[in-house]
Protein backbone atom coordinates (compact mmCIF):
# COMPACT_ATOMS: atom_id res chain seq x y z
CA UNK A 1 0.00 0.00 0.00
CA UNK A 2 1.38 3.39 -1.15
CA UNK A 3 0.05 6.97 -0.26
CA UNK A 4 1.28 9.67 -1.42
CA UNK A 5 1.55 13.27 0.89
CA UNK A 6 2.33 15.79 -1.09
CA UNK A 7 2.80 15.57 -4.88
CA UNK A 8 4.90 17.85 -7.22
CA UNK A 9 5.95 19.52 -4.16
CA UNK A 10 9.15 21.45 -3.07
CA UNK A 11 11.62 18.99 -2.33
CA UNK A 12 12.47 20.95 0.58
CA UNK A 13 9.72 19.51 2.24
CA UNK A 14 11.18 16.43 2.91
CA UNK A 15 13.32 17.74 5.04
CA UNK A 16 10.46 18.10 7.62
CA UNK A 17 11.50 15.90 10.98
CA UNK A 18 7.65 15.60 11.66
CA UNK A 19 7.02 13.15 8.54
CA UNK A 20 7.55 9.62 9.22
CA UNK A 21 10.62 7.65 8.97
CA UNK A 22 9.56 5.69 6.47
CA UNK A 23 8.58 8.41 3.83
CA UNK A 24 10.56 8.57 0.45
CA UNK A 25 11.36 11.64 -1.51
CA UNK A 26 10.68 10.57 -5.23
CA UNK A 27 12.52 11.98 -8.21
CA UNK A 28 10.69 11.35 -11.29
CA UNK A 29 10.81 13.36 -15.01
CA UNK A 30 7.59 14.73 -16.99
CA UNK A 31 8.94 15.77 -20.71
CA UNK A 32 12.13 17.51 -19.81
CA UNK A 33 10.97 18.88 -16.30
CA UNK A 34 11.84 17.09 -12.63
CA UNK A 35 9.10 16.74 -10.41
CA UNK A 36 8.99 15.51 -6.56
CA UNK A 37 6.71 13.64 -4.56
CA UNK A 38 6.80 12.28 -1.11
CA UNK A 39 4.96 9.21 -0.95
CA UNK A 40 4.86 6.21 2.42
CA UNK A 41 4.38 2.75 1.87
CA UNK A 42 5.06 -0.61 3.98
CA UNK A 43 8.26 -1.22 1.89
CA UNK A 44 10.23 1.07 -0.54
CA UNK A 45 10.20 -1.81 -3.23
CA UNK A 46 5.78 -1.02 -3.08
CA UNK A 47 6.89 2.60 -3.39
CA UNK A 48 8.91 2.13 -6.66
CA UNK A 49 6.94 -0.52 -8.00
CA UNK A 50 4.12 2.14 -8.15
CA UNK A 51 6.04 5.17 -9.35
CA UNK A 52 7.39 2.55 -12.04
CA UNK A 53 4.34 1.43 -12.95
CA UNK A 54 2.95 4.86 -13.06
CA UNK A 55 5.83 6.16 -15.08
CA UNK A 56 8.57 4.53 -16.43
CA UNK A 57 10.70 7.77 -15.90
CA UNK A 58 11.79 7.02 -12.58
CA UNK A 59 14.63 8.74 -11.62
CA UNK A 60 15.43 8.61 -7.70
CA UNK A 61 13.94 7.58 -4.80
CA UNK A 62 15.85 8.72 -1.10
CA UNK A 63 14.51 8.48 2.25
CA UNK A 64 12.79 11.51 3.42
CA UNK A 65 14.04 13.53 7.01
CA UNK A 66 11.18 12.18 9.14
CA UNK A 67 11.88 11.25 12.72
CA UNK A 68 8.27 9.72 13.51
CA UNK A 69 7.34 6.58 14.19
CA UNK A 70 4.92 5.51 11.42
CA UNK A 71 2.88 4.03 14.09
CA UNK A 72 2.61 7.22 15.94
CA UNK A 73 2.29 9.45 13.11
CA UNK A 74 -1.01 11.12 12.00
CA UNK A 75 -1.79 12.50 8.69
CA UNK A 76 -2.84 16.03 9.20
CA UNK A 77 -5.35 15.87 6.19
CA UNK A 78 -7.22 13.46 7.65
CA UNK A 79 -10.26 15.32 10.24
CA UNK A 80 -10.25 14.06 13.61
CA UNK A 81 -12.79 11.43 14.93
CA UNK A 82 -15.87 12.69 16.33
CA UNK A 83 -16.48 12.20 19.63
CA UNK A 84 -19.36 10.29 21.62
CA UNK A 85 -20.88 11.78 24.19
CA UNK A 86 -22.93 10.09 26.52
CA UNK A 87 -25.94 11.19 27.96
Amino acid sequence: MVKVLHEKCDKKLAENPKLPYNAYLIEYKEGEEHFFDIAIGDKSVDIFDYYYDKSSKFVNMTQAGGLVDPKRWVDPTTPPPKKNRKR
